[in-house]
């Protein structure tokens, strides 16, 4: 009976101290502020992982659920800039430095330096934001950074009513729930 107990207190203890939030619909958008022309894409998509014990950071999102608003756009954006046929993804993996101490309620900011992938290249790149950690035991993400497109290959627009900005701004959001072990 005693080694029973023992191992339902390690099991609520280990689930309660959980350091691994998912999410899997995150949201992610990216700016373009070129001079005639200002859009922005979205996605509710991004599949991400913070885990705090191990100070690894993992984010990706499918590049065919990006949305500007405007279907021949969102074609162009993908088959002749982006090709999503043979780079569907663009994913950051890092760590965060120093590692963050989350407080109940608190906005904690936070520093990220790791890779990012995206148009078959990967670059190393520094990530700002915040994390909160919410009275629900949820960790609430706030970061942003900004992608110059020739870093990464990727061709800006010849025609004018395509212009796009070389520095796109891109944001992420997300709600990320502590991962439930078996």
């Amino acid at each position: 009976m005693r080694r029973f107990l023992i191992l339902i207190v390690f099991f609520f203890h280990t689930e309660a101290f959980s350091q691994e939030y998912l999410t899997k619909d995150g949201e992610v958008v990216f700016l373009s502020k070129a001079p005639l022309n200002e859009f922005e894409g979205r996605s509710n998509s991004l599949n991400g992982l913070v885990n705090l014990e191990s100070n690894l950071l993992d984010f990706f999102v499918d590049l065919n659920t990006l949305k500007t608003g405007i279907g021949l756009r969102d074609r162009h954006m993908r088959e002749n800039y982006l090709e999503t046929d043979q780079f569907p993804f663009a994913e950051f993996t890092g760590k965060m430095s120093p590692m963050p101490t989350l407080v109940l309620g608190s906005k904690t900011a936070v520093n990220a330096q790791g890779k990012f992938k995206i148009h078959g290249v990967e670059r190393e790149i520094e990530v700002t934001g915040f994390l909160t950690l919410l009275q629900n035991g949820k960790v609430e993400l706030h970061a942003s950074f900004e992608v110059l497109l020739s870093d990464y290959e990727i061709p800006l627009p010849k025609l004018v009513f395509y212009e796009l900005a070389e520095a796109q701004t891109v944001t992420i959001q997300a709600i990320l729930s502590q991962k439930k072990f078996p």
